[in-house]
């Protein structure tokens, strides 16, 4: 049978009253509230890593309300990271100095909680398989299945046990179908179904090209004395220039250990820039540097952030399914939060749901709730920053003085990877980027504190569709910039023994961020999930 002959395969099929895809705060959410309006649905909730938790990565400070009225209790048993928020910091960073900025209001964090994403969604779990809610992890949802009439009507898991070649192995085993009345879409940034389904129902066709972040996270443990558990240190500047959106976090946490993190916009324009190398560097300013010498880093990891807000929201409803949390993109940017989102437009999917029965109507429900208006009054901050680091920070100010009520709503009318500009018409800047002492030494080493796991033997789950591009027009005008914008040194160029290079996948280092998807210029990336299980293992990231 070859690998594209599938329609008489066999599968399996169960049913459900709904099936959510994604555990991560929304999908959680939504199960949890679900079951406690209407105890009796069957639910079931997937989740492609390997157990819930294992890809979940995010900064992550946390507003505690929406999870207070989703499980008041979990302030009495939280999960494993849970610091309270004492004291803000902004600074700007040159190249040898920190400077202390004011503090905007929305990054005043007292009463938020730092936490550990991949340990509250273990938590948050264990709540929802109490109320009856089956867990599947280890299962990928690989594609929609429709009804006759054209709507969602559940989903198809991956198929295992295929060959490199993508032909059905010895061990092969067919993706069962789970056929649902209504599918909930929770699979964060960029998810794969997420993007058929705003493909094939068009429900991005009124609103601004999404626009995303790539933020890198590391979690050190550091010699004692160093750590203020409860301090949230945020800066901007150097090593980016002024073009190039971005900035760290440093999250001070207890038992001497700290998250680190730097993220940078997917829209920069720089064809030879390094996002890790930038992360790398920031780590070596003075200040930081004398912060983290003589620790360790204990784990790592990447993941993109739905950063364009209120413009890029796409319709978040179609026939039987319907979008929440950050696969429709809930991150409020200037707080630089988005769990509380989450939590919410799952909250506010499962009561939507209780009541009325269907999808229909979602959509203008969640844009007038509180998560919507939220995001609606900070709507022309991170726009404002595609005009530069300096227009953006006075628009921020206007934004602030104004609490959100300019008359105007700023757009973005290109997708990241179309603003990437050609080598030969970009002057990159002299970045003088400085030699490395910190850990880790380069993004092999990086995978390694991401506990990465891929059988080998499966085909490459990131498809290119013309890799003669890859070796030909793209090397020429972009210097393969796959090759650099990747955490994981998943691309290379390689010799192909004919005095040229071709493109070489190393699947097996992929942290599932979706960079590749977003940045690619031509478009011809797409990441689709492994096979289920499949990817990091992120230790309390």
């Amino acid at each position: 049978m070859s690998a594209q002959d599938t329609t008489q395969i066999q599968r399996d099929v169960m049913e459900y009253d709904v099936v959510i895809v994604g555990a991560g705060p929304a999908g959680l959410a939504c199960a949890i509230r679900l079951k406690q309006l209407k105890p009796d649905l069957n639910i079931c909730l997937l989740d492609k890593a390997s157990a819930v938790g294992a890809h979940a990565l995010s900064g992550a400070v946390m507003e505690p309300g929406p999870l207070d009225e989703l499980a008041p209790e979990w302030r009495e048993s939280p999960p494993g990271i849970c610091v309270p928020a004492l004291r803000d910091e902004l600074r700007l960073l040159t190249a040898k100095r920190s400077i202390k900025l004011p503090l905007p209001p929305q990054l005043h964090n007292r009463g938020n909680f730092i936490i550990s994403l991949g340990l509250l969604t273990p938590w948050l779990a264990q709540k929802a398989e109490g109320l009856g809610v089956d867990i599947f992890p280890g299962f990928a949802a690989a594609q929609a299945l429709l009804t006759p009439e054209g709507a969602v009507a559940g989903v198809q898991l991956g198929d295992v046990g295929l060959t490199k070649s993508g032909e059905p192995g010895p061990n092969y085993s067919p993706g069962a179908e789970l056929r649902a009345r209504t599918t909930i879409v929770a699979e964060g940034a960029r998810g794969s179904l997420a993007k058929q389904l705003i493909r094939r129902f068009k429900l991005d066709a009124d609103s601004c090209p999404q626009t995303y972040g790539l933020g890198m996270k590391e979690l050190w443990q550091l010699p004692e004395g160093r750590v203020q558990p409860g301090l949230i240190q945020h800066t901007m500047g150097w090593p980016l220039d002024s073009h190039t959106y971005g900035g760290s976090f440093i999250y001070h946490l207890d038992q001497n250990r700290a998250y680190v993190g730097f993220v940078v916009g997917l829209d920069y324009p720089d064809p030879r820039f390094f996002p890790f190398e930038a992360f790398q560097q920031f780590k070596h300013h003075p200040t930081i540097k004398a912060f983290l010498e003589g620790g360790e880093i204990l784990a790592a990891g990447a993941r993109t952030i739905a950063a364009g807000g209120w413009q890029s929201i796409p319709r978040l409803t179609m026939p039987g399914a319907l979008l929440i949390g950050d696969a429709a993109g809930g991150v409020n940017v200037p707080k630089i939060k988005g769990i509380h989102q989450a939590i919410r437009s799952g909250m506010l999917a499962a009561e939507h749901l209780a009541e009325k029965g269907t999808p229909e109507g979602f959509d203008a429900l969640w844009r007038a709730s509180p998560g919507g208006r939220e995001l609606y009054t900070v709507r022309n901050f991170k726009p404002g920053f595609k005009r530069g680091l300096w227009a953006g920070i006075v628009n921020s100010g206007l934004e602030v003085l104004t609490r959100g009520r300019t008359p105007w709503t700023l757009k973005n009318t290109r997708p990241d990877h179309q603003r990437l500009e050609q080598l030969a018409a970009y002057d990159s800047p002299q970045r003088a980027w400085r030699e490395r002492t910190l850990p880790p030494r380069d993004r092999l080493a990086s995978v390694f504190f991401a506990f990465t796991s891929h059988e080998e033997s499966q085909p490459a789950h990131l498809k290119v569709r013309d890799t003669s591009i890859c070796s030909g027009r793209c090397s020429s005008e972009f210097g393969n910039p796959c090759t650099r914008f990747c955490p994981a040194n998943v691309y290379e160029m390689v010799e192909d023994g004919e005095g040229g290079k071709r493109l070489q996948i190393n699947a097996a280092n992929c942290v599932h961020c979706k960079a590749c998807d977003i940045k690619d210029p031509y478009g011809i990336i797409d990441w689709t999930p492994p096979e289920g299980g499949s990817g990091p293992n992120y230790q309390s990231l």
